[in-house]
């Protein structure tokens, strides 16, 4: 199972992050060890003092494709979830400040807390989907589907153009503004319309 993860993907996280507009959907990856299911506790890494939250609705890929057409993009996923794409800022500022890559900033272990996830369905327009993430009974993100630069089906059939999707794989599909620190002792609580599907402390 591999994550693949999209960045940028929607305007106004662009904006807070003064990052400028791509034209194509920006990839990059997380390795499995990455993932924390069960609402397992996140435990804050010592190799960086700037942690982030970033609060993703997430698919589950239920066949295996590559060169997707995006008409037939919807055959390739069953389900989707929430996840969090933990990211060390720091890391990630430094390792942008010198054009390399943000592996060791976004794929760090437990760096993609994940729910359980939801078949379709149970969502009548994929591009009407809201999600929220509050922190310590705050709500700190909110986001709808529609406000996506690319939609499932257009990452899906990117994504398949360089590499082959496979069963189980999962694709983060980008984070709505309001990113911010997480410190030891904080609760997530992550929602997908009226549906609690994470609820994890920072350890």
């Amino acid at each position: 199972m591999k994550i693949v993860a999209i960045g940028r993907n929607y305007a106004e996280h662009i904006a807070e992050l003064h990052n400028e507009v791509p034209e194509e959907p920006v990839i990059f990856f997380k390795p499995d060890t990455a993932v924390l299911r069960n609402n397992e506790p996140f435990y804050y890494p010592d190799y960086t003092k700037d942690v982030h939250y970033e609060a993703e609705l997430i698919l589950r890929i239920s066949r295996e494709g590559k060169n997707i057409d995006k008409k037939f993009a919807h055959k390739y996923y069953d389900s989707i979830g929430l996840g969090i794409d933990f990211t060390a800022r720091d890391l990630q500022s430094k390792a942008k400040a010198k054009g390399l890559p943000w592996a060791l900033a976004k794929g760090f272990n437990g760096s993609a807390p994940i729910s359980d996830f939801l078949p379709l369905s149970q969502f009548p327009d994929l591009q009407n989907i809201n999600f929220k993430l509050d922190v310590n009974g705050e709500t700190k993100q909110q986001g709808n589907s529609k406000m996506m630069l690319h939609t499932f089906d257009d990452i899906i059939a990117y994504i398949s153009k360089f590499i082959t999707l496979k069963t189980g794989d999962i694709i983060f599909t980008g984070t709505p503004a309001g990113v911010g620190p997480v410190q030891i002792g904080d609760r997530l609580e992550g929602y997908v319309e009226d549906k609690k599907l994470l609820d994890f402390e920072v350890k």
